[in-house]
């Protein structure tokens, strides 16, 4: 992805793979194939603060670090977690979620041995299968490993939705996920693997929505998790409503199932993403939701939803929480437009002498992702996660 455009006139902002030029028109070429660039609707920031490309081909175009001679396989284990926490969802999300776990080499010889667990969240647009391909695992683990980090068990939840992804938030809409993650993925991982099961012995990481999810649910459950590590984090700033496309609007309404929205184009399939998670209505089948424009005109009383779920605004009220974190790190590639909201989470938590690093690497939202998961992401749990059941 080669940069960021940003145009507040109502054209939207994307993330493009290093294949595509950032124009502002509203066409372009990509393997000679004629693609609309459609006019953003409403939050003409919205897909900025996604972080996300227009494509899953994008999401996964990243740079593969080189094998690392000697490196020990690691076991790949792909299992159902049932998502207690995901009864009832209004808009029929599956409740029963996939689950890839990578258990360490010593895993299946050191039978008595415990171990600490990294829980790594995925971007939007993907899920966990498209995210082992991101960061190239288990290569990426195994390389971690040969280099010197403590072994961990690596766990990959699912969290894709009907409209591409959860936002990692509690909604009736969609299901409570910020429970999932914390509860039912963590209880489900702690019976059926020998873990250490403390928070100071669990981990959580993210990139893009995934970098949301865990700045989100990490503000609110160090009961559960000991460190964080925050990797180009979407979706962090409130945003003000942009001009509204009536023509977008159109195409919002005429949405009835999953297979209409499946038809949308990347920004729209965004919005009702945001919409489900941030501003469920179960009294308005058949999505349950409610959009932030409505007749030409933006709706006030849905953006103050939206933006009450932006970190920036809320982490104020978790400062005592984050204190608790052992380590907390944040990272974003310097051609990445995310690194400025980023970087303010940063200046808060050193504004409240919350210990914490920062790092704008060379790269874009997704180019260094597999890189920065085998030799910083996994070395940082390495530093912070208590490996023995008496460490505090």
């Amino acid at each position: 992805m080669r940069r960021f455009c940003a145009a507040l006139q109502g054209e939207i902002y994307e993330i493009f793979s290093d294949s595509v030029k950032c124009l502002r028109l509203y066409n372009w070429r990509i393997r000679n194939r004629r693609i609309l660039l459609i006019k953003a609707t409403i939050f003409g920031a919205l897909t900025v603060a996604l972080g996300l490309t227009i494509s899953v081909a994008a999401q996964v175009s990243t740079n593969v670090p080189p094998v690392v001679p000697g490196a020990k396989p690691v076991t790949m284990e792909r299992i159902k977690v049932h998502g207690a926490s995901l009864e009832g969802n209004l808009e029929g999300d599956a409740v029963d979620r996939d689950v890839i776990v990578f258990l360490p080499p010593s895993y299946a010889t050191q039978k008595s041995r415990r171990y600490p667990v990294i829980y790594a969240l995925h971007g939007f647009s993907i899920g966990a299968e498209q995210w082992t391909h991101e960061i190239h695992v288990p290569q990426a683990i195994e390389g971690a490993f040969a280099q010197g980090a403590q072994e961990t068990i690596v766990v990959l939840p699912d969290s894709k939705t009907v409209h591409n992804g959860s936002m990692y938030s509690s909604s009736v809409t969609t299901g409570d996920f910020e429970q999932f993650i914390a509860h039912d993925v963590v209880a489900y991982v702690d019976d059926h693997y020998r873990t250490i099961a403390t928070r100071t012995s669990r981990g959580l990481a993210g990139h893009s929505m995934g970098g949301y999810g865990a700045s989100r649910i990490g503000m609110k459950r160090p009961d559960v998790f000991g460190s964080l590590y925050i990797m180009s984090p979407c979706c962090m700033s409130a945003r003000q409503a942009g001009p509204v496309n009536p023509a977008d609007e159109k195409a919002l309404a005429e949405v009835k199932t999953p297979a209409d929205s499946a038809n949308l184009p990347f920004g729209l399939r965004a919005q009702l993403a945001s919409a489900a998670a941030w501003s469920p209505n179960p009294k308005n089948p058949p999505l349950f939701l409610d959009l932030p424009t409505k007749d030409g005109a933006a709706r006030p009383e849905v953006l103050a939803k939206w933006a009450a779920n932006a970190p920036l605004a809320f982490v104020d009220q978790y400062i005592g929480n984050l204190r608790q974190y052992r380590g907390i790190a944040i990272d974003v590639g310097d051609q990445d437009g995310l690194r400025i909201d980023a970087g303010k989470l940063h200046e808060i938590l050193d504004s409240y002498g919350i210990p914490n690093s920062f790092e704008i690497y060379h790269g874009t939202h997704t180019s260094a992702v597999a890189d920065r998961f085998q030799n910083h992401v996994v070395p940082f749990f390495s530093k912070n996660l208590c490996a023995t059941a008496k460490c505090k």
